[in-house]
């Protein structure tokens, strides 16, 4: 159906690309559900518009003719260079020159992977662009400096915004954070393979759509300009292992900092053995973050004063990745476990506040609540509104809360 052809043409039609990943999914999901009378989006998968097809994105960008376009889209970090380089830069370039020929704001989305180790680094700092460069940065890099390049020379309308590590429910793969809590919950992280002093930055996925939101509608504000999208503190990777190990009463890992030669050593050989049993016909694979495993044991945090110092307001500062840690536990644990790839937990489900242990050694206790937990109409303390400052996944958990 054609843009013209649309029963509700006042609306802003815009075009997401990556809308089945992580922070692509977030951003649906609020533009669905939270602004659906102002925002109208459409999210194709890769066999309706590839990015690797210069074809697929011109015929369906002069299909519908957008009002703005999101580019959310990645290759996994150890895809091979033609993939990395023909998803990650061209189809991003082919999206920038489509968003210019439409005069159109274009919204993409990069990584910290660009960026060099240090504390509190600024929207300017940038790795040199070498050889030498991993296939993801050398990627990522390459699509930023070309986002300037064409602001610059062609006019294109663009807000770049930098993710460090990013938590959230809902992803389909394991990777970044979500690769570190697999291996605590698979036991297979002995030591601490970090330092003492290793800080990063983390990105909340439920409130990146919030601010696309807001970009979207102060487009003099943020065109042409890169956002650092981070939590505001900075986190020790080693307190926040602990934390996990506590919240899920493991034995693993020890408290024992591993060095990084020892670690390295020890990544050497299991690349080693994992060529080995490939040459013999067993199918293996390597995590591929340790391509970055030196990143474990160096600190890379990103200043937030560029976004404090914005127009944007954050709809729930208060959240952490401490503070959303049962929930992501409690959510991958169980996904984890329904598809077979840890083994389930004695412990019935991971469950701080104990609910499934009173269920089970003092159901009395339930019933002696029941006059509390009735006292007040059960749909009136349910309806929480969809548009305040309270996001899905708060909504969830409070009414969770009063049953």
């Amino acid at each position: 159906m054609d843009k013209q052809d649309h029963p509700d043409n006042d609306k802003k039609l815009g075009v997401l690309i990556g809308g089945s990943g992580l922070i692509g999914g977030s951003i649906l999901e609020y533009f669905k559900t939270r602004i659906e009378d102002e925002f109208e989006l459409l999210a194709p998968n890769s066999k309706q518009l590839s990015l690797r097809d210069p074809d697929d994105i011109q015929l369906y960008l002069k299909r519908y003719t957008p009002d703005f376009i999101i580019n959310t889209a990645i290759t996994a970090i150890d895809s091979n260079p033609l993939l990395t380089f023909e998803t990650n830069y061209l189809g991003m370039i082919n999206l920038a020159r489509a968003a210019v020929d439409l005069g159109i704001p274009y919204i993409h989305f990069s990584s910290a992977a660009v960026m060099p180790t240090g504390e509190n680094l600024s929207e300017d700092d940038q790795l040199r662009l070498t050889p030498e460069l991993a296939n993801y940065p050398k990627s990522k890099l390459l699509a930023e400096l070309a986002l300037q390049e064409m602001h610059r020379t062609l006019g294109l309308d663009y807000t770049n915004i930098r993710l460090a590590v990013v938590y959230g429910p809902h992803d389909h793969k394991i990777q970044g954070f979500q690769r570190m809590l697999f291996s605590l919950a698979d036991q297979t992280m002995p030591f601490l393979f970090t330092n003492q002093q290793a800080m990063h930055s983390y990105s909340n996925a439920k409130k990146v759509p919030f601010f696309v939101h807001h970009v979207l509608n102060h487009r003099e504000e943020f065109g042409g300009q890169t956002f650092h999208f981070v939590d505001p503190n900075p986190v020790l990777l080693s307190q926040l292992i602990l934390t996990i190990k506590s919240y899920m009463e493991l034995k693993r890992p020890r408290g024992i900092f591993l060095p990084y030669p020892l670690a390295k050593f020890g990544a050497g050989f299991m690349v080693a053995l994992t060529r080995m049993l490939r040459r013999i016909g067993i199918e293996s694979k390597m995590p591929p973050e340790l391509m970055f495993l030196k990143n474990f044991y160096q600190t890379q945090t990103l200043s937030a004063t560029k976004l404090r110092q914005s127009s944007f307001v954050d709809p729930n500062p208060q959240t952490t990745i401490f503070t959303e840690l049962p929930m992501l536990i409690q959510y991958y644990l169980t996904r984890w476990e329904n598809l077979n790839l840890i083994i389930p937990y004695d412990k019935i489900f991971f469950d701080p506040r104990k609910r499934a242990e009173i269920f089970l050694n003092k159901p009395e206790q339930i019933l002696a609540s029941l006059g509390d937990d009735v006292a007040h109409p059960f749909l009136d303390t349910c309806m929480w509104p969809r548009g305040g400052d309270v996001d899905s996944e708060t909504e969830d958990k409070e009414r969770q809360n009063m049953i």
